[in-house]
């Protein structure tokens, strides 16, 4: 029988950490309703999880339909068993702000402890962007030389 001091660790790297982070975030919004404005919104959001359409979608030609669309990022850094954590993400208009950064704390500190065994004593929540539904589907018109009166 091997000594359990001789035995190897089970590391978990700090982008694992970081992609647990992001999902339970993510999880926590849709909890709390945040990530989008309505039912439609979120059936929508789903489907773009599903799909993985965030990741292949050109963000400068097409206006993001909700906050789930823009999936929170999170950057972990792991140091033994402590895991400090940042999560940057996106909210709906007007919503609870405090409300909705303390849900994603307290479930990225309760995911990430129990997905990994690691204690996670900071989250810092950033919230880069606000949404307001009826600006995010601006009608735009593409004017071309032969759309031109002359």
């Amino acid at each position: 029988m091997v000594e359990p001091s001789e035995r190897g660790a089970t590391r978990i790297a700090d982008r694992v950490v970081a992609k647990i982070a992001s999902q339970a975030a993510r999880e926590a919004l849709r909890a709390d309703g945040a990530g989008a404005a309505d039912a439609n919104a979120m059936d929508a959001a789903a489907a773009a999880d599903m799909a993985d359409v965030a990741d292949v979608v050109d963000t400068a030609d097409v206006a993001l339909t909700d906050a789930a669309a823009a999936r929170p990022h999170a950057v972990a850094v792991v140091r033994g068993d402590v895991a400090r954590v940042r999560v940057a993400l996106e909210l709906g208009y007007p919503s609870d702000i405090g409300a909705h950064c303390g849900a994603v704390r307290r479930h990225v500190i309760e995911r990430v402890g129990e997905l990994t065994g690691m204690e996670v004593p900071e989250v810092v929540v950033t919230v880069e962007r606000l949404h307001v539904p009826q600006w995010e589907h601006p009608e735009r018109r593409v004017r071309r030389g032969r759309d031109r009166v002359r």
